[in-house]
């Protein structure tokens, strides 16, 4: 559910900001005191971070617990938990581009918590995922999502590259919305599996260590 309500969330609080422009501005800056319906989006951080660190406590248990899950669990929560963090210290302002004759004031330290978490959220998520993908190939039924998890990752790191280049250069938006729904629909496809056999993980991670 995380996933998709953040999904939502951003494309609700686009939708009720006047003139906004999808494809130049960033999602958290929707969650800005100037957007619309910051609300909304905050709502949406909350939402994706709570559901990560859910999927990734389920994850682990269901990995044999800790030890025997290996590191890819705890990191995700991590990135859950940074991600809830990014929501609640917010951006100082919705857009990049200020309007002529706005006061420009140094970025606060809220601006600045917000920042560190994204980036810990980023990362840690990352490398939760190849970490877990790793696992994946010591289990039966499941190696076949290690290889479009490995792949997500490295598309989804390829993206957030080239957007923290020059984070205000034109359609980095699009390219921001993209590396993030990559990994994020990752987890998705992890989700679906353990809610289609619950079990399969638990069995494998038991046969796998004898």
């Amino acid at each position: 559910m995380g996933p998709a309500a953040f999904t939502a969330a951003w494309a609700l609080a686009t939708a009720r900001q006047p003139n906004y422009s999808f494809a130049n501005e960033h999602i958290s800056g929707l969650a800005a005191p100037d957007a619309q319906a910051p609300a909304v989006m905050t709502a949406g951080f909350v939402a994706l971070g709570a559901g990560t660190m859910v999927f990734a406590s389920q994850l682990e248990r269901r990995l044999g617990g800790p030890g025997r899950s290996g590191v890819g669990p705890l990191l995700l929560g991590l990135s859950g938990a940074a991600t809830i963090a990014a929501g609640v210290l917010r951006r100082d302002r919705m857009s990049n581009y200020p309007m002529p004759g706005d006061a420009l004031e140094p970025q606060s330290w809220r601006n600045d918590g917000h920042d560190l978490a994204s980036v810990i959220g980023h990362v840690s998520a990352g490398v939760g995922m190849l970490a877990l993908a790793a696992r994946f190939t010591r289990e039966p039924g499941w190696r076949g999502l290690a290889g479009p998890v490995a792949t997500t990752v490295a598309a989804s790191t390829a993206l957030m590259a080239a957007f923290a280049r020059d984070v205000t250069r034109p359609g980095n938006g699009i390219v921001q919305r993209v590396g993030i729904s990559v990994p994020v629909t990752a987890m998705a496809m992890v989700a679906w599996k353990l809610l289609r056999d619950p079990e399969a993980p638990q069995r494998a991670a038991g046969g796998s260590s004898r």
